[in-house]
Parts: structure tokens; C-alpha cells; sequence
């Protein structure tokens, strides 16, 4: 049986797939800080046995918490003399350029904690100044004074040659082996000075938490009996091992995020649909991302905290691209100092949570506005729901200041919402150049079904996908993963003075790493899948394309075929292209997937339209533009295969709700995927 666990803001999520291809789900809340045990409670309540997991997945908000909290290890940085502020220096190219109160962010590392030793490489990586060790042995010993709980390393041009911040680690842990040390190289083969230093310094930062808190979850499971192989979703939409995770933490910042995009694109496959809009809505925020031909994009370019007034911290891992709004059904509403009505970004989180959950939250969020209108029931929630205190709090917080009924003021912040969720979609559609006309909406999370189809109406999608189990199918996603590493090496060089055999031996280099680390993690070759791209770009250019490139031995056939696909695709990018101009390589990657055998998702038993004998109740919703309407809300769980639902209508499973709106219809497909034509 393969499981998967996601831990959310506000609930900890579990999907089991056994080997027949039925899914069950469970939730439970999560548990901060001893998060491990939000895990362990969501096994329990799934009534699965424990020993008969043979695969066991793992999704976590760990990091991106340690980071956005600043609740990492005390940090110090060993650096080439000469480069002790590059992480200060940063980047001159400011978001808000004329905001003359601008501050840069500040390091994770302080000034005095970042020392320089003597050493030096050329941008070819060949040794210009040897490695001065006992100024090594010297930081070490003052960064131990300090109190320091971990240390990057990070020398220039050690991404064309690692030697000096080798010797430099093997330095560290001979004379200080409980530290714990990133050299840069061992997170990103990848140029740029500030980036690599950053990723390295932050790597470091959160190292002794996810080496804390992986041991201390792998200890609990054991206590109960998961023995099966267990693994950590990445921000790559991979997976990785445990042990592999706690060398290179940084790699799941967006842990449990991007399993559901890679899920979306699974099923999008499944389905038949190469162009998908994946929309999660989970407790605390609203996450997107665009699925272009059945490709999920990944992109090194990511940045913790960077808005449009902040720069960010970068992070020059493979990342899921995505965009990700505090907006989710914990999202507080809020009157703003110029007394304009907002929603989000501060959440209610798991604790005290919506008003609607009675745990001594006073604040109306999204979710209580859902509960007013009547597209949630009380009757869905676990806890005895107090209708009485939600309208108060909806009430007192924003109806009065604005002379309203609640009942308006909760469409109010029903509509704040979905505004602010489409202009997150916007951004990863329209404003990059795509028509969402040509895609599909895979709605998700314990949000999204319910926002999805107003949305979807609004930016012109013709179909809705509601996935079976939507409140958990990020852990969903999860299932489907394989094993991941990626292998970026930077590569300058001018297309038309290519030297094939060169090339050749780089990727073959590259391979040849991949299959080592999955050897040692217990994967055969013959398991192994190689993907290979390149980031090109027009000699003279700043920004590269990622280019798929053939596998196999690099011919000029290849090299052709490689250009073509850079005019094609930059012209996709950016509206033109630039025929005959000289190109130029600056990165190799190499995606090395671990496959793993995963079992085919079941069909549903029984078809036939039923939707009469699935219906529950008929309560009156009140709609935009529509007002209060006599709603039909049915059981999802009994609906079948084929059965057909015209809107207005709520769908209703233990964790969602489906909102369908007038002039739209529902078919439930052969899996159990719900299918919505938005009626554009």
C-alpha cells in the first residue's frame, strides 16, 4: 500500500492507495510544533494498518516555516576574501524603484559572523591562490566561539570546480564533526555569486530543524510500525529519500505545494487534457500553477518573500513554478486603515481557526462568509457549528462599519477573495502570454472546489475538474511521484563552437553522478529515466529558455534540432524570435527520475445517472448577481459514474463542497472526477 501525507497550515492530510487502486483519505488537524504528530494522528484515523505500507510519502511545511519565521540554526558563512558582503551587496535591481525608503533584505547571516579565508579559481575553475587551511581551521574556531550551530561554505567559481570547498568541508568536520556544513556545490552547480551564496547560507539554516524533525518522524513511525520505504516530497514534484533530505533540506521549501500541481498534471493526463490551470485553495492560502502541454515548469529562479515592494532571498534550486497568495479559507476579513474591505493575508490558521470552529476564533474568514451564504453547511463541519456567533463576528468586524446586512457583507468578503484568487491566476495565464480559454481548471484543496467555477467563469475556462479526493489531493499527487534528483552544471558556451565530443562527456558525467546517488539509495539502473535540457539564450542576452534537448550521443543533427526548438520557444516566451542570430548554452540540466511502480487508478463500479437518489436537501445559497436561490446539494459519495447535475447545485463530500452556478451542469466521469462546463 502506497500512502502519502501532506502537512498543511491548518490540516494534516492522508491518501492511501492500495494495490487495486482504490483510494481512501483522511484529516486531521496539524499539530505546530511537534508537527510529526499530526502525522502519526491522520495514520491513526485512517484505520489503515501500519505495517502494510510499502511506500510511504511525505510532504512538509517544515522548511518554508523555519525560513518565513526565522527559526532556523545560528549561521555563519566562510567565503573567498574579498566576498564577505555579497549577500548585503545582493542585486541593484530593486523592485520598487522609486520608493526612496527602500531596505534591502537583511541577511540570514550577520556581518560578523561572516568570515573570509584565502583562496582563489578563475572562472575556468583551474587554481589561481591555494587554499589557505589554517585560515579555515581559525573561522572554524571562531564561528564555534560565536555559538554557531551551522556553516556554509561557499567560494567563487566553486561551480566550476568544487576542490578548494571540498577540502574546506573536510577541514569543518575534522576539527568540528557535530556541526553542521553546506559547501555550495553540493546544493547548486549553477553561476551567479549572490544566488549560490544565499542557497548555500539558507541550506545550512534549516539544516539541524529538518535533520531534527525528519529523525524524530521516522523514529514515530517506526515506534508504530511503518517499516516500508520512506520518502520526501521535493520542490521539484520528486521525490527523495530521508536521509538524502536532511543533506539538502532546501530542496523542500515548496514540499507540499507542488505535489498537487504534479498531480493535476497526472490526472490532466489521465484525462486527456495537455493544458491545465492547477488551483489549490487549502486553509491559509491559494496556490497556481500552468501545466503547458502536459509539462510541469520548473524553474531555478525562485525566491523566498519577494513581492513588489521586496527582492526576496533567493533560492537557486529546481522549483516548481508556482504562485501562492494568503488567501484560503482561514483568511481573516479585515477593514484596512483607508476603510476599504480586505481579505487575507493574516490566517487564522489551525488554532484558533474560523469562528465557525469554536475553538475561541473571533475573526470572520472566508470560510464563515461560506457558512452565511449557505454554500457550506454546518452540518458538514465536525464540531457543532455556532451560526449565531458567525453572523455576530461578520457582523461586528465589517457589516456594521459599512451599514449592510451580514448576509451582504459575507458575499462581500466572498467576492474579495475570489478577486484576489483570480488576479494570482491571472499571473501565471494571462499576463504570461496564454489564452486560459485553451485550458482546463483542476480545482483542489478544501477551498478550491468551492471558488473554482465562479473563477473559472470569469477568466473565460470552459471546464472545471474536480479530482476525487480534492481536499487532500496534494498528498494525492504524491502518490504518483517518482524519485527526482536534478543536475544543473553551468556550461558557457557559443552554439556554433560547439565541441561535440566535450559535450558528449558533460552529459555523460552528469549521468554517470545521477546513477551513482541512486545506487546508493537503492535504485537500479535500469529504473533510471534521463531527461536533458539547456539554457540558451541569443549571444548577448541576459535571461535563458529551457530548452529540451535530444538524449543519446549529440550530433550536429542534435545541435540543429536543439536550435530549433530555442527560436520556437523564445518566440513563446517572449513574442519573438531571432533566426540565424548566434545562440549560446549556459547551463546543462539533467532530470534523473527513479521510477517506481504505481498501481492504475480504479474506475468507478457503478454507472448510470443516480443524481435523484444522491440528493440531501434543497437549502437556499445566495449567488452573485442571482441572489438567495433554492439550491438542490447532493452526496458526492453516492453519486455514479455518468450522473448528470444542472447548477445551481452543491456538491457535498467530508471535506469540500462543490459550488455549481446557474447555466453551468456536472457530469460525474468514469473515474469519479467531477467535470463542471462553466456555461462560457
Amino acid at each position: 500500500m502506497r500512502v502519502a501525507t501532506d502537512i498543511g497550515g491548518t490540516f494534516t492530510d492522508l491518501v492511501y492507495l492500495d494495490e487495486n487502486g482504490r483510494i481512501g483519505t483522511a484529516k486531521s488537524d496539524t499539530t505546530p510544533p511537534n508537527f510529526e504528530q499530526g502525522v502519526i494522528d491522520v495514520i491513526k484515523k485512517s484505520g489503515i494498518s501500519p505495517e502494510a505500507i510499502t511506500t510511504f510519502i511525505h510532504g512538509t511545511t517544515v522548511i518554508i516555516n523555519a525560513l518565513t519565521e526565522r527559526k532556523g540554526a545560528k549561521t555563519g558563512l566562510i567565503t573567498t576574501k574579498g566576498f564577505r558582503d555579497v549577500l548585503e551587496i545582493a542585486r541593484g535591481n530593486r523592485p520598487d524603484l522609486f520608493n526612496v525608503r527602500y531596505k534591502k533584505p537583511e541577511p540570514f547571516v550577520p556581518r560578523y559572523l561572516r568570515l573570509e579565508v584565502s583562496e582563489r579559481l578563475n572562472y575556468k575553475g583551474e587554481v589561481i591562490t591555494e587554499l589557505a587551511v589554517e585560515e579555515v581551521k581559525a573561522a572554524v574556531e571562531q564561528l564555534r566561539n560565536e555559538g554557531v550551530e551551522a556553516i556554509a561554505v561557499s567560494f567563487l567559481h566553486a561551480y566550476a570546480n568544487p576542490l578548494h570547498e571540498k577540502l574546506a568541508v573536510e577541514i569543518i568536520k575534522e576539527v568540528w564533526p557535530e556541526v553542521a556544513v553546506t559547501a555550495s556545490h553540493e546544493v547548486t552547480r549553477e553561476w551567479r555569486e549572490y544566488e549560490r551564496t544565499s542557497t548555500a547560507v539558507l541550506n545550512s539554516y534549516v539544516k539541524p530543524i529538518a535533520s531534527s524533525y525528519i529523525d524524530k518522524l521516522d523514529k514515530h513511525l517506526q515506534k508504530i510500525g511503518v517499516n516500508g520505504n520512506k520518502y520526501i516530497m521535493q520542490s521539484n514534484s520528486g521525490t527523495t529519500t530521508f536521509e538524502q533530505s536532511k543533506e539538502t533540506p532546501i530542496n523542500m521549501v515548496e514540499s507540499g505545494p507542488v505535489a498537487g500541481i504534479f498531480g493535476a498534471a497526472i490526472l490532466g493526463k489521465t484525462l486527456g487534457e495537455k493544458n491545465i490551470i492547477a488551483f489549490d485553495v487549502g486553509g491559509t492560502t491559494a496556490k497556481c500553477s500552468l501545466i503547458d502541454n502536459g509539462e510541469v515548469r520548473v524553474t531555478t529562479e525562485y525566491r523566498i518573500e519577494r513581492d513588489d515592494r521586496n527582492a526576496g532571498y533567493p533560492i537557486k534550486i529546481p522549483v516548481v513554478d508556482i504562485v501562492e497568495i494568503g488567501n484560503g479559507g482561514g483568511s481573516i476579513a479585515w477593514i484596512d486603515d483607508a476603510g476599504s474591505l480586505k481579505v487575507g493575508p493574516q490566517s487564522a490558521g489551525a488554532m484558533p481557526g474560523p469562528v465557525a470552529y469554536g475553538r475561541g476564533g473571533e475573526n470572520p474568514t472566508t470560510t464563515d462568509a461560506n457558512l452565511v451564504t449557505g454554500r457550506l453547511s454546518p452540518k458538514n463541519f465536525q464540531n457543532k457549528v455556532n451560526m449565531d456567533a458567525v453572523k455576530q463576528a461578520i457582523d461586528e468586524k465589517i457589516a456594521k462599519h459599512f451599514g449592510i446586512s451580514v448576509e451582504e457583507a459575507a458575499l462581500g468578503i466572498i467576492r474579495i477573495a475570489n478577486s484576489n484568487m483570480l488576479n494570482a491566476l491571472k499571473l501565471i495565464s494571462v499576463r504570461k502570454g496564454y489564452d486560459p480559454r485553451e485550458f482546463s481548471l483542476v480545482a483542489f484543496g478544501g477551498g478550491g472546489p468551492m471558488h473554482a467555477s465562479a473563477l473559472a467563469k470569469e477568466l473565460g475556462v470552459k471546464k472545471v475538474i474536480i479530482p476525487v479526493a480534492a481536499s487532500v489531493f496534494s498528498a494525492w499527487g504524491m502518490l504518483m511521484t517518482d524519485l527526482r534528483h536534478d543536475y544543473i552544471q553551468t556550461y558557457i558556451r557559443r552554439v556554433n563552437e560547439l565541441n561535440l565530443d566535450e559535450l558528449n562527456s558533460e552529459w555523460h558525467q552528469l549521468e554517470k553522478e545521477a546513477l551513482k546517488q541512486y545506487s546508493q539509495e537503492g535504485i537500479t539502473e535500469d529504473k533510471v529515466l534521463f531527461v536533458r535540457y539547456a539554457d540558451m539564450r541569443y549571444v548577448g542576452q541576459e535571461h535563458a529558455v529551457k530548452v529540451p534537448v535530444p538524449s543519446g550521443v549529440m550530433d550536429e543533427t542534435a545541435v540543429q534540432e536543439m536550435i530549433s526548438r530555442f527560436h520556437n520557444l523564445h518566440e513563446k516566451h517572449y513574442t519573438f524570435k531571432l533566426d540565424g542570430a548566434p545562440t549560446e548554452i549556459v547551463n546543462l540540466h539533467l532530470t534523473a527520475f527513479g521510477v517506481v511502480q504505481k498501481p492504475e487508478i480504479a474506475r468507478l463500479e457503478n454507472v448510470g445517472d443516480n443524481a435523484e437518489e444522491a440528493l440531501k436537501e434543497v437549502r437556499p445559497v445566495l449567488f452573485e448577481e442571482h441572489g438567495w436561490v433554492d439550491t438542490k446539494v447532493y452526496s458526492r459519495e453516492v453519486l455514479n459514474a455518468g450522473s448528470v447535475i444542472e447548477g445551481p447545485a452543491i456538491v457535498e463530500e467530508q471535506s469540500a463542497s462543490t459550488v455549481i452556478y446557474p447555466g453551468q451542469t456536472l457530469v460525474v466521469d468514469e473515474y469519479g472526477n467531477l467535470i463542471i462546463n462553466t456555461g462560457v
